[in-house]
């Protein structure tokens, strides 16, 4: 992607599916076509949107999630797998690249995955959200390094966070170290309140301005039928509400159409490339404008791994004796 080229984006908000994957992807179908009939060529989701976000474990004590819980279990995406070979096909037919969250299923555990499509349906980045935030981690596993990691897609370097991972600095920085043009950013929407939408739009605003990227993101909805089958108290019912900001924000930290704080619907805007440069020409955080050898980031980014080298520690201290004894070099 050139220095001087336009894309045209598409940030999404739309509710899922409560009773079924199958019924949550038809309408990312759905909006994916949309998008790309008005010219899209990347289209961004909310969090966890395949099947849905577990709201209810916000409003629920645990000792009642058990049933929503194995639920989601049941409706959770296995990567590869069916689900994705929809969307790839999808991106493939449509040529659009397709950032979408889903509740990954990894055998006995869920996770909470960001997955970058690239306009050829190639998956290019299957990353998971590293640490689980409050009710979460009643629900997800954790994430690793190897996840902190920028794509090369047909719109550009592409990068992804979830939710209250932008509020850790450091794994924001080790996405800006990798170059990235577009930021992928991705909340569940419909939760905790409109204080929740006002500190998303300050979070992805000074992300724009300090990465020198444009952010497009993306939060999920609730119709009021939803939020009531959700929980039966009314005054839980309030947490389920506000929370919405889907925006795209340029490298100035401006917004590049009025976001969307309530409702369905797919907001649109081009970006111009050339923006890039001319933040980062004044303050390049990870360039002219860094000082590393005061201070650096150290990114452990291998995959994590039950299963090891059999090389044992008795091993490793017989070799060790050996050469000290001068009969091993």
């Amino acid at each position: 992607m050139g220095e001087r080229d336009i894309v045209r984006v598409a940030a999404v908000q739309i509710a899922p599916d409560l009773d079924s994957q199958a019924g949550t992807l038809d309408r990312v179908l759905a909006a994916l076509t949309e998008a790309a009939g008005k010219g899209a060529k990347l289209a961004v989701f909310p969090e966890t949107f395949v099947p849905w976000y577990p709201y209810f474990s916000f409003v629920s004590p645990p000792v009642l999630t058990g049933a929503e819980h194995v639920r989601l279990y049941e409706h959770a995406v296995v990567v590869p797998g069916p689900a994705t070979e929809t969307i790839a096909a999808a991106a493939r037919r449509l040529g659009i690249v397709v950032a979408l969250g889903v509740n990954e299923r990894d055998h006995g555990s869920l996770y909470n995955a960001q997955l970058i499509f690239d306009a050829d349906g190639a998956l290019l980045l299957k990353r998971r959200k590293i640490t689980p935030t409050f009710h979460e981690r009643m629900i997800w596993g954790q994430g690793d390094g190897s996840g902190l990691k920028v794509v090369d897609t047909a719109v550009g370097r592409v990068g992804a966070l979830a939710c209250w991972e932008h509020y850790n600095p450091l794994a924001r920085y080790a996405l800006m170290a990798q170059h990235e043009q577009i930021h992928v950013s991705q909340f569940p929407g419909s939760l905790v309140g409109p204080i929740f939408a006002e500190q998303i739009e300050v979070t992805i605003r000074h992300h724009a301005l300090e990465s020198g990227c444009f952010v497009v993101n993306s939060t999920g909805w609730l119709s009021e039928e939803q939020i009531a089958r959700i929980s039966p108290d009314e005054k839980l019912r309030k947490g389920l509400t506000g929370g919405c900001m889907t925006a795209i924000v340029s490298p100035e930290g401006r917004h590049l159409a009025p976001p969307l704080t309530s409702g369905e619907g797919i907001l649109i805007a081009d970006l111009d490339m050339a923006l890039i440069v001319k933040r980062k020409r004044m303050m390049d955080s990870v360039g002219h404008y860094a000082r590393p050898e005061l201070l650096a980031l150290a990114l452990d980014d291998r995959h994590s791994s039950l299963l090891r080298p059999a090389t044992s520690q008795a091993a490793c201290q017989r070799r060790a004796r050996l050469r000290r004894a001068g009969q091993l070099t």
